[in-house]
């Protein structure tokens, strides 16, 4: 990221499920979006604050557990609920996650933003654009990170979506192969090659890469047929 840019932008590895927990905001105004707060609010809150930001909202990809709490595996993850007794901030969700997201942790609907498909949240000089991409839940959502105006590329925030060399599961409730071969083909795939890209997961060597690096091999967005996908994905 340049120097001169106003986007505040942090990776944080957590938990013990390889997650990437991020820090977005404004420079200039101070403010930050948490994406995923899940494992340790604690530290997250801490982070932000060491940086001078305030923590004005959260943002989730999609409602599993270990991206915004709940019990899972025999765990009790820290999440939503957590943030919400310490810092409440708006939950921005996608309007078909709200129900699933209500279900894993104790809030209230009024806690919750739920949003369509190309909804903007604007920090300062930083556009945040949500793009549904349903396949691995039905209402997951990637985030697309831009300063209008500037030349520096954008950043994907792609949750459990798209990962370096892989993506999501589409075998668990809620999953749907098709959508998820959509999601990445039509949605992701059109997106500037420049376009960094940074993962709910940490599952490979490298914490990020660019769309152009990922066209070029991860196989899931070199399929060109619907049957192709199915097949590295067994299914069908």
């Amino acid at each position: 990221m340049s120097s001169e840019t106003d986007l505040y932008f942090r990776q944080i590895a957590l938990g013990d499920m390889a997650n990437l927990v991020y820090l977005i905001g404004s420079k200039s105004e101070r403010q930050c979006l948490i994406v995923d707060p899940a494992w340790d609010i604690d530290g997250l809150l801490g982070q932000a604050e060491e940086d001078g930001m305030e923590v004005v909202g959260a943002l989730a990809t999609h409602y599993h557990q270990d991206h915004i709490g709940g019990k899972i595996f025999g765990m009790e993850i820290q999440g939503l609920d957590y943030l919400q007794e310490h810092n409440p901030v708006p939950v921005h969700v996608n309007k078909l996650e709200a129900d699933g997201t209500l279900e894993v942790c104790e809030l209230s609907r009024s806690d919750l933003v739920e949003h369509d498909p190309g909804d903007v949240i604007e920090l300062g000089g930083v556009r945040v654009t949500l793009l549904h991409t349903p396949g691995h839940t039905p209402g997951s959502q990637c985030f697309l990170v831009e300063e209008p105006g500037k030349p520096e590329p954008g950043v994907l925030v792609s949750g459990d979506t798209l990962f370096l060399g892989s993506c999501g599961r589409v075998d668990l409730p809620g999953s749907n192969p098709e959508d998820m071969y959509k999601s990445i083909q039509t949605t992701l795939g059109r997106l500037p090659d420049e376009t960094w890209l940074f993962p709910g997961h940490l599952y490979s060597e490298n914490a990020h890469s660019t769309m152009g690096e990922q066209k070029q091999s991860n196989p899931f967005l070199r399929v060109t047929t619907l049957e192709q996908f199915l097949g590295f994905m067994g299914v069908g």
